[in-house]
């Protein structure tokens, strides 16, 4: 009897052990593809690919930092991030909010250094929660390189590498104290630079500590990120970057805090860095992605590029570009995914191959959950075609504040008023429409959309499935 009892219990470790295996496996073949695709579209030297799958962690590098020279990208090999440096200054921000150092509500001139009149439109200040959501109604960025950005050539760089040696403290006061405002804060999206170094100047302000301090102390060696800093030693080397001509590219410089983008780090500390942001429980990192503007589509948290909320649940994302180096990082905390792709070319058109490839791997890696069969999202009852959503049951349904058909027959509007769906109850949502506005034996294509923005993809195996990159539903009549 023990020996039957011995034997059951060694098929089952040999068939938990084999699952795991095949899992690792489907997730690594997953990054392999993705790199592929992504090493022919960016004509990158080499990626690096960081995956952080229900608290397991998963690395892979690609090429060679330097064509030609087999020295393959490692855990420990430091890259700019550029402005995912912008994420740190967020939970710094976050963690003062919630221990009563900052109020989001506040005027943020009550925490600066100065009088500064102008930074009000109409009597309104800007408070604390429009400057970390970019809604600052700031007229001009600080330091500001509007015309650089107009008539980018070849050589550009090396004028806003300029900029940034020479810029100064004192040069960013005496901007901010003429600084005119162009609409009503909280309103207009705008992305940023300056309001990232005005919120290091007001962290230095209430803890009467250096930014880069308050990074080491409550990030860096809490996450035990080891190799990451904005100032590292001299001695340390950075992985060099290229643009698409194959010159090689400066570091970022920056005389200011660095709270916007000098970061550098490995993806070994990055991946360490996914996972807290993953930490459901932590109450800074939930602060710091929260709807902080009660926005009814996407929000930025603080200094997020937006977060939004699709079947997967909320999903939040930033891109850091510096002069050699691109990174796109995206979480989904509900489904406790996390993924950081580096590449070391820097270019107008890096940023999408960057973007297709890590939105490519994550439908990779959460096409499990998406388990419909048969003719997926509407039915016909009678003389109606009723369309039917059910958010999962496993993620928070107060995300969703509507849901919304658009397709060839809408001009594919997720704001089109006869399209948007009725809540039945708190996960279902659902639409009837007459057949009469669909022509019989036409073919249209259309997508389920969360909260105006969050478009949906057709789950693999329903027959209603279009066999593209879009991955529309079909609709036939």
């Amino acid at each position: 009897m023990k020996k039957n009892i011995s034997l059951f219990v060694l098929c089952i470790s040999f068939s938990i052990s084999a699952q795991k295996n095949t899992v690792e496996k489907s997730i690594f073949i997953a990054m392999d593809k993705t790199a592929s695709i992504l090493s022919q579209k960016s004509k990158a030297n080499s990626i690096s690919i960081g995956v952080i799958k229900n608290g397991k962690t998963y690395t892979r590098h690609y090429g060679e930092i330097d064509k030609g020279k087999e020295n393959i990208a490692n855990n420990n090999t430091i890259f700019e991030v550029a402005s995912i440096t912008k994420l740190f200054t967020g939970l710094l921000t976050a963690q003062a909010v919630l221990e009563g150092k900052l109020n989001p509500d506040d005027d943020i001139r009550k925490y600066l250094t100065g009088s500064y009149p102008n930074l009000e439109y109409n009597g309104t200040p800007i408070t604390i929660k429009d400057l970390v959501s970019f809604r600052t109604g700031f007229s001009k960025d600080l330091p500001d390189t509007d015309e650089l950005r107009k008539n980018r050539n070849d050589s550009s760089y090396l004028a806003f590498k300029k900029v940034d040696e020479t810029y100064s403290r004192e040069k960013f006061f005496e901007d901010l104290k003429s600084m005119k405002l162009d609409t009503l804060p909280g309103t207009k999206f705008k992305y940023s630079n300056g309001s990232l170094n005005l919120t290091a100047h007001i962290l230095e302000n209430v803890y009467q500590k250096s930014y880069e301090s308050l990074l080491k102390e409550n990030i860096f060696s809490k996450l035990d990120m080891k190799s990451s800093g904005i100032n590292l030693s001299p001695n340390i080397a950075i992985a060099h970057g290229y643009n698409l001509k194959g010159v090689l590219m400066p570091t970022i410089s920056d005389n200011l805090w660095g709270a916007a983008g000098m970061l550098k780090s490995t993806l070994g500390d990055l991946t360490k860095f996914i996972a807290y942001e993953l930490n459901t429980k932590s109450k800074i990192v939930q602060e710091s992605q929260r709807n902080l503007l009660d926005s009814p589509t996407t929000w930025n948290g603080y200094f997020w590029d937006y977060i939004q909320v699709d079947e997967n649940g909320k999903n939040c994302w930033k891109h850091g570009g510096a002069f050699g180096t691109q990174n796109m990082l995206i979480i989904y905390p509900e489904r406790q995914l996390g993924i950081s792709i580096i590449v070391n070319i820097s270019d107008e058109n890096t940023g999408n191959a960057l973007g297709e490839a890590i939105v490519r791997l994550s439908n990779d890696l959460l096409s499990e959950n998406k388990k419909q069969t048969g003719i997926y999202g509407y039915k016909i009852v009678g003389n109606n075609v009723v369309f039917t959503y059910e958010h999962d049951k496993n993620l928070n349904p107060s995300l969703v504040k509507s849901v919304s058909i658009a397709g060839s027959f809408d001009e594919w509007n997720p704001n089109d008023q006869n399209y948007q769906m009725i809540q039945k109850n708190k996960n279902t949502f659902e639409l009837s429409v007459p057949k009469s506005k669909f022509e019989k034996d036409k073919t249209y294509l259309f997508k389920f959309v969360i909260n105006k923005t969050g478009w949906m993809e057709a789950p693999k195996k329903v027959i209603n499935r279009e066999n593209d990159n879009n991955e529309n539903l079909i609709l036939r009549i």
